[in-house]
């Protein structure tokens, strides 16, 4: 059985496809082990922390784009746990996630507020001089 997902963080969108394996996680086709910084690994292997019987059980492949490396560890994130949740069918595992952190299975939705005129960002006015 093969499942798709996919999970989003800021502009960083990841698909993920689950099928039955041995346990390999790839991530733009690279071992995710080789992914840098470690903290984004860190953060692309926690659903596994809760579900470590079910890593050797399936193959995951996710391709992931757009944002920066924690955004798109993020998106990485969630696109596993849903995947996994939805290729077990197992309740207590999404009630686990849920309990540990509600991200694993809901997308963030905020997003970086566009840059106005009359200053540098969103909110920030450029300076005046009055001499």
């Amino acid at each position: 059985m093969v499942t798709n997902t996919s999970g989003k963080k800021k502009t960083a969108i990841a698909r993920a496809t689950i099928s039955d394996g041995e346990g390999r996680v790839r991530v733009n086709s690279a071992p995710v082990e080789l992914a840098e910084p470690e903290l984004a690994r860190l953060k692309m292997l926690e659903p596994f922390r809760l579900a470590e019987e079910q890593r050797e059980e399936v193959d995951i492949s996710v391709d992931v784009s757009g944002g920066g490396t924690v955004g798109q560890a993020d998106a990485v994130r969630t696109a596993i746990a849903r995947g996994l949740v939805q290729h077990t069918n197992d309740a207590e595992l999404r009630d686990a996630y849920m309990e540990f952190d509600r991200s694993l299975l809901v997308n963030d939705v905020r997003q970086s507020e566009s840059k106005k005129w009359g200053g540098p960002g969103a909110r920030a006015r450029y300076q005046k001089s009055y001499r």
